[in-house]
This record gives structure tokens, sequence and C-alpha cells, in this order.
């Protein structure tokens, strides 16, 4: 598995500690314990065929010199556990849809043409401060049935040993099918707050988030 390098830390425009600074400062004021992440369901399009590249670049395939299309972003964030401290060499199985809204997966029944050169899944962990990033593209929305589109969203599984598994789903700001999302939409109003990242700002064409995790223990 690569590892992110210090140049591509540099180039993706996080090399120093802006990615979260406002959750240690609201670690730091907890009184008692942080909320954990809230749970929601896996969705039918984990992946079931391996690969070899699940490296934190999902925007180039190895081996490749094309890139996927669409708006490309970098996610970074912490994992910490409900007593704020950082939790280290956290496992963090990610995947999602490409920018047409299509999951590498045999079974999804989108109509619409998959993006080739898109990693589509990743497997990282975090680093010595619990902190985590990684580069993607920003999902596209595609209809969960003829009544229901699902907004821009991306798959975690967040684990290690000590602590309960998380499986959850990250929304993005500003998306106008985040009112209309049956899952979302189940959530409290401090719940969906927790599963929104937060834009944070961009490079070039490149549009930074950060998407911070609490652990329960």
């Amino acid at each position: 598995m690569k590892k992110i390098s210090r140049r591509s830390v540099i180039k993706w425009g996080l090399a120093g500690g802006v990615a979260g600074a406002a959750f240690r400062s609201g670690a730091s004021k907890a009184l008692a314990v942080l909320l954990p992440t809230p749970d929601e369901i896996e969705g039918p399009f984990y992946p079931v065929r391996d690969q070899k590249d699940k490296d934190a670049d999902l925007t180039q395939i190895a081996g490749r010199r094309s890139v996927a299309s669409g708006q490309h972003i970098v996610v970074s964030g912490e994992v910490r556990d409900i007593h704020g401290n950082p939790v280290t060499n956290a496992l963090l199985d990610i995947w999602q849809a490409d920018a047409n809204g299509r999951y590498r997966h045999p079974r999804d029944p989108s109509k619409a043409k998959p993006d080739e050169n898109f990693q589509g899944w990743a497997i990282i962990y975090t680093d010595d401060n619990g902190k985590f990033r990684f580069k993607t593209v920003l999902p596209g929305a595609y209809p969960a049935s003829n009544e229901w589109t699902r907004p821009p969203h991306i798959h975690f599984k967040i684990s290690k040993p000590g602590y309960r598994a998380l499986t959850t789903q990250m929304y993005f700001p500003d998306q106008p099918l985040n009112a209309s999302d049956l899952l979302l939409n189940r959530k409290s109003k401090t719940e969906q707050a927790a599963m929104i990242a937060k834009r944070i700002g961009q490079q070039g064409n490149v549009v930074f988030y950060e998407y911070n995790v609490v652990l329960d223990i």
C-alpha cells in the first residue's frame, strides 16, 4: 500500500495544520465526551472485486497516465475517540461513486458510463496524530429509486481493535439533494452536522474539505 509522500502533501496544499484545527479546538473545550460520528448503512455497492491499487489518490490508477474526470477534491481530517484522544493507525475503508454517479460494482444498475480512470476504493490508515488525507473526485448524485436521488456522498468503514467499528457516510455542504435525502433526514440536526464535511479552501482546480470522525469505545 502506498503512503502519501511529503511532496504529495505539499502538492495537495495541506502540509500545515489547517485541517482539523476546529476539531481540536472543539475537543479541548468538551466537558464530558464528544458525540460519536453517527452510523449509516453500508449500502449495496461495497466493492466485491479486489484491486491492486487502493491507495490515497483515487483520481489516478497506478500504471495509467489519464486521471479521473470531474471535480478533484482532497478530504482530510482526524479520527479521535469520545474523550478527544487521537486514534492512531485506524483503518479507513473508503469507497464512492465516480463523477457520473457510477460505482465500480458489477451490480450497479446505473446506465451512466463508468469512469475507467477512477480508482473508486481506498484503504488508508491514520498517522501518529490520528490524521488522514486522501484525494478523490466529488461523487455524482444517482437515483436510488424512481422517487429518490441520493446526494453526493462518500462511504467509510473505520476500525481499530479496542474501538467500536463505524460504518458511515460523509456528505458535502451546499448540496440541494441533502434536504430530501431519506437517510440523512433520519438524523437529528446535530447528527447531520457531524456527517457533512466542511469546505476549507481551494488551490487551483482542487477543492479541500475537512471531515472529522469520533469513534466510540
